[in-house]
């Protein structure tokens, strides 16, 4: 048996992960990774990445008899992840940060912090598999649909695959539940957090504010138009708007609006009907692949949006850039949005949508 890192967030999936691990007979540290500062906000304790979580995180390690050390990342975590969802919402698009994270952060950290103690592998609690087959290791969906978090993972480096593990994800979420609660661990109940961790107050534009100050082209008015140009109102700043998006955008319409772009170079919002949402094609910039890269005529499967179907699409070109054709048109495509190629279940990579 080997010495592994586990990250424990003081979630339930990462509490039953450790435990797995520790059954298994392995040497397990766990960590918790302290990303930001909320000091200020004693009210913002529960998340994840709260004091409570780091508490509870303990306790849990404490009932395995394994040890658990807390690291501070505050410092990358701004720069990788918080300055880029900052930086995106001023160009106009919409970031996932979870994905930012795990490829910029979580995992680079885990890496050099479990080397630092001497782990042979790193754990963590997403519900995704590592498959071992013909001298290649593939990241794979996870067993249960509805908690596969395999479009988070796509910006992970390729070399590290084979020193990770992933205990739950071949469990689904009850049954992960069952564990803990037959093992007492203090998550066993523990609700999941649906929060952005460095968005205290649960909107978005109040973190924006805050870091782009009070007078930002992203956060000034502009005209909400038609794709033809036709003016229908206004808005207090596009950087409170994501393709798809309906509620916010005044009334008056003879038919429901939704979003269909965003120009920061103009501060224009631009609405349509739910028909004109919808596009039959994707490019996608800034890529990694876990694999060897499709080639031209390929067909793979694609996930455009986290708990969105994933869409069978044809690979029509692929280099610095990638770009698809889907079977069947999708809504909402949105710049700044994850697209994940799959081949099956196998994860291929994937990139930001452009």
């Amino acid at each position: 048996m080997s010495r592994v890192l586990v990250a424990m967030s003081g979630g339930v999936d990462s509490s039953v992960a450790a435990a797995i691990l520790v059954d298994e007979g392995h040497e397990v540290i766990g960590v918790t990774m302290k990303t930001f500062c909320y000091s200020d906000i004693p009210t913002h304790g529960k998340t994840c990445c709260g004091l409570d979580g780091i508490m509870d995180a303990k306790r849990v390690a404490s009932s395995l008899g394994i040890a658990h050390y807390v690291f501070d990342v505050e410092e990358d975590f701004t720069r990788d992840v918080i300055d880029d969802f900052v930086s995106e919402y001023a160009r106009g698009r919409t970031p996932n940060p979870c994905v930012r994270c795990n490829s910029n952060t979580k995992f680079r950290d885990l890496l050099a912090r479990g080397k630092a103690l001497g782990c042979d592998r790193i754990a963590t609690g997403h519900y995704v598999r590592i498959a071992h087959t013909a001298g290649e290791t593939s990241l794979l969906r996870g067993l249960d649909d509805a908690k596969d978090q395999s479009y988070f993972l796509w910006g992970l480096p390729p070399e590290i695959l084979p020193r990770l593990l992933f205990p739950v994800g071949d469990l689904t979420k009850a049954e992960v539940r069952e564990q803990a609660r037959t093992l007492e661990l203090a998550t066993a109940e523990k609700p999941e957090s649906q929060e952005i961790c460095f968005v205290p107050t649960g909107d978005y534009r109040d973190l924006l504010r805050k870091r782009l100050g009070p007078v930002h082209p992203a956060l000034e008015p502009g005209q909400i138009v038609r794709s033809d140009g036709t003016v229908m109102g206004q808005h207090r700043g596009f950087a409170g708007f994501t393709v798809g998006q309906r509620r916010g955008l005044g009334g008056g319409f003879p038919e429901p609006m939704f979003v269909l772009a965003v120009r920061p170079e103009t501060r224009e919002v631009v609405v349509g009907t739910r028909e004109e949402l919808f596009g039959a094609s994707v490019a996608v910039r800034e890529l990694n692949w876990l694999t060897a890269a499709p080639s031209p005529g390929d067909e793979v499967t694609v996930q455009l949006r986290y708990r969105a179907p994933t869409v069978t699409a044809t690979v029509v070109d692929v280099g610095d850039d990638l770009k698809l054709a889907l079977s069947a048109a999708q809504p909402a495509i949105t710049p700044g949005q994850s697209a994940v190629v799959f081949d099956g279940l196998r994860v291929l990579g994937g990139g930001r949508i452009a």
